[in-house]
């Protein structure tokens, strides 16, 4: 492996987001994305993000809430995306505003980028996106943080080139997310090494379990998920030194309109976090 160089670790900057100043990266507590994989509608966004408000108050846990306008990459030309631009905007606008957190959700098209910099902020450049040089350009020079998944076809060292695209903007506020890679057909894997390798290039590092357990196109038609394993690997990533973790929620995943199978239910949430905190306690001693 070329790419694997064995080094010292090192601690990442310091991002902060949002006006209500959550800090992310060098000693900064454990912080949670989380939200529902695609807007459905206003009153299910608001509820879940209510219900997530709920927890991480109680645990003093730092939120950006996460949700998608409009899930450009789905299996099937069937599958629900989202209300799109408009409409989700609005959505995430009015969570924004009436629950006081961060909002964060992914960007597929260069057209969109002006008006999601207006609500979001962090923007997501897709996994699948991670080495389109011209939306990864435009989206860092809208001057927002942003959050870029590795594509479960890089290596955790190529991220370095993905960033350099993002920091020629002049842009540093820049989030690494992991997500697993591809093993063989319909099936991902997490190489925990990936973490410490993706944080030699000084940024913080964000572990998306549920995504990580997905089984893309699995179903056929769809993809399948197996949201069992997703608290196993939370909790290795946070051992294993993650700034943060990635969680997609819903109250009844099974109804959920995409990634049910991999998303995590509400309702056992709590428990589930208070673990993560207390491992990153112990690991950031």
């Amino acid at each position: 492996m070329a790419g694997f160089v064995r080094q010292e670790p090192v601690m990442a900057q310091l991002i902060k987001i949002g006006p209500g100043g959550i800090h992310i990266g060098r000693g900064a507590p454990l912080v949670l994305i989380s939200g529902p994989c695609v807007i459905e509608d206003y009153e299910t966004t608001l509820r879940i993000g209510t219900t997530l408000k709920e927890i991480a108050t109680r645990l003093e846990m730092p939120l950006i809430f996460k949700a998608s306008y409009d899930k450009a990459n789905r299996t099937s030309i069937q599958s629900y995306r989202g209300p799109g631009l408009r409409d989700g905007l609005r959505i995430l606008a009015k969570i924004k505003s009436e629950l006081g957190l961060p909002v964060l959700s992914d960007v597929h098209r260069i057209s969109e980028i002006a008006a999601a910099a207006e609500v979001l902020d962090i923007i997501q450049i897709p996994a699948f996106l991670c080495r389109q040089t011209d939306i990864i350009i435009e989206i860092a020079r809208a001057g927002k943080p942003v959050n870029i998944k590795k594509g479960q076809f890089l290596a955790p060292w190529d991220m370095a080139n993905v960033v350099e695209k993002i920091k020629s903007t002049g842009n540093r506020q820049i989030l690494l997310t992991e997500r697993g890679s591809v093993f063989g057909y319909n099936n991902l894997v997490v190489d925990f090494r990936g973490i410490a390798i993706m944080q030699q290039t000084g940024l913080p590092v964000i572990f998306d379990a549920t995504h990580s357990v997905q089984l893309p196109g699995g179903a056929g038609s769809s993809s399948s998920g197996q949201r069992e394993y997703a608290p196993v690997l939370a909790r290795a990533a946070v051992a294993a030194g993650a700034d943060g973790v990635f969680l997609e929620v819903h109250h009844d995943p099974d109804r959920a309109l995409c990634d049910g199978p991999n998303s995590l239910r509400l309702d056992g949430l709590y428990d589930l976090l208070l673990q993560l905190q207390q491992i990153s306690r112990i690991t950031r001693r």
